[in-house]
């Protein structure tokens, strides 16, 4: 009996990221996925996004009105998608080239895996790849998939990460309260009862630019990394370990920032 591909639905969210999104559309499409459904919602853009939207709505389904944010905008496309794999790509970052069939082989070979995530490369402005050492840390703690490592040190790229409808069902939608941290918080609730399966390839690239929020606010990022992680622990060693690892991560990456002339704050 052969077991077809499964449908994959993946979301984009989209604000006024005209000069990135057709890069993001195309990715995707340029995947050839024999079952795919794409989604982008938009809050209301009033660049170029709808205009690069239309050139490809032949091939993906679409919305724009204004929203209560990404998480909102996310849950909206998940609360019509139809796959059976939800993942969902911001309009700034990229699949690899082969992604897709990559994640819909291994669901198909696995059909006990329900959150599934991949490598990510780190990328400019100008889509040339950056700080390998940030990713090269992020791919050893994959190794290790530990849910207490987890609640301690984000290391799961939320553009590489894939989930079964099982899942949602499971643990429900997006945090809208959040602004920083819904993948992160999200992971640590599907992470408390799920195993994290872990695919050795290249799936995706997150876009570091100096719009995004990675950039503008990386210690309000980290302060909110904490905030979340402490609701799901009640170990005070947990506690402060996150706590010194993002003192740590927090220098590091005013050095990368100040490297690249970007601002912190």
């Amino acid at each position: 009996m052969i077991v077809p591909l499964p449908k994959i639905s993946i979301i984009t969210p989209s604000l006024n990221q005209g000069e990135f999104i057709e890069q993001t559309i195309q990715s995707v499409l340029d995947q050839e996925y024999p079952d795919l459904e794409y989604i982008i919602v938009d809050g209301g853009s009033t660049d170029s996004t709808l205009d690069i939207i239309k050139k490809y709505e032949k091939w993906l389904s679409w919305m724009s009105e204004p929203d209560r944010g990404q998480a909102h905008a996310i849950n909206k496309g998940l609360g019509i998608a139809t796959g059976e794999v939800f993942a969902y790509l911001n309009s700034d970052d990229l699949y690899q080239p082969g992604a897709l069939h990559t994640v819909g082989n291994f669901y198909k070979d696995h059909p006990n895996a329900d959150w599934v995530t991949g490598k990510c490369h780190i990328i400019d402005w100008n889509t040339v790849e950056i700080r390998k050492i940030v990713t090269w840390y992020k791919n050893f703690w994959l190794l290790v998939k530990s849910y207490n490592v987890l609640l301690v040190i984000d290391y799961i790229s939320q553009p590489a990460t894939f989930w079964r409808r099982a899942i949602m069902n499971e643990v429900g939608f997006f945090d809208e309260s959040l602004f920083y941290t819904l993948d992160y918080d999200y992971s640590l609730r599907v992470g408390k009862n799920n195993r994290l399966w872990v695919i050795n390839d290249y799936l995706a690239s997150f876009r570091i630019h100096p719009a995004s929020k990675t950039t503008c606010s990386t210690v309000k990022q980290f302060n909110s990394d904490f905030d979340v992680a402490k609701q799901y622990t009640s170990s005070m060693f947990l506690k402060t370990l996150h706590q010194f690892h993002n003192s740590i991560i927090v220098a590091v990456y005013k050095l990368l920032l100040s490297r690249d002339e970007f601002s912190i704050t």
